[in-house]
């Protein structure tokens, strides 16, 4: 039995100091709106290795000792899965700077929870962040419509 699966990989990065997070206010028809920054792993590319590389491309910050800490997934209709990785650290540096994905800057976790403007799902993906609880998102398709769960 083959139990292999397409799988195309991305990671997301909330990157903390004091209370503020990281936001990106990203340019996107489908995922716009208040998100962390992140993106795809490369061919060969270590998963820590892109997260470093997506964030610095994004912000301008080179963060360190990024910390796996749960993953948001789903199939899709032709069968492959759709992998994020999400990753935090506190631990940064160089100079912010907004990119062509949007404008990045700091923010109160808190007040980011109280936005309009937030990307698909944020409030429920920033639980997976922080609550040790749960480590993963989960879309799932039932009687045709996309639903989700925490676990």
């Amino acid at each position: 039995m083959d139990r292999t699966q397409k799988t195309e990989i991305v990671n997301m990065c909330m990157i903390q100091k004091g209370k503020n997070v990281l936001v990106l206010d990203k340019i996107h028809s489908e995922w716009g709106g208040f998100t962390f920054p992140g993106g795809h792993v490369e061919k060969n590319e270590s998963l820590s290795d892109a997260v470093i590389r997506e964030v610095f491309e994004e912000t301008g910050l080179t963060v360190r000792f990024p910390v796996l800490c749960g993953t948001k997934d789903w199939v899709n209709d032709d069968g492959s899965r759709y992998l994020v990785l999400f990753y935090k650290t506190d631990k940064f540096s160089g100079e912010l700077k907004s990119s062509g994905e949007g404008k990045v800057f700091w923010l109160p976790l808190d007040e980011l929870l109280s936005k309009d403007n937030l990307s698909l799902d944020m409030k429920d993906m920033i639980k997976v962040f922080l609550e040790d609880e749960l480590s993963e998102f989960f879309y799932y398709k039932e009687n045709g419509e996309w639903k989700y769960e925490l676990k």
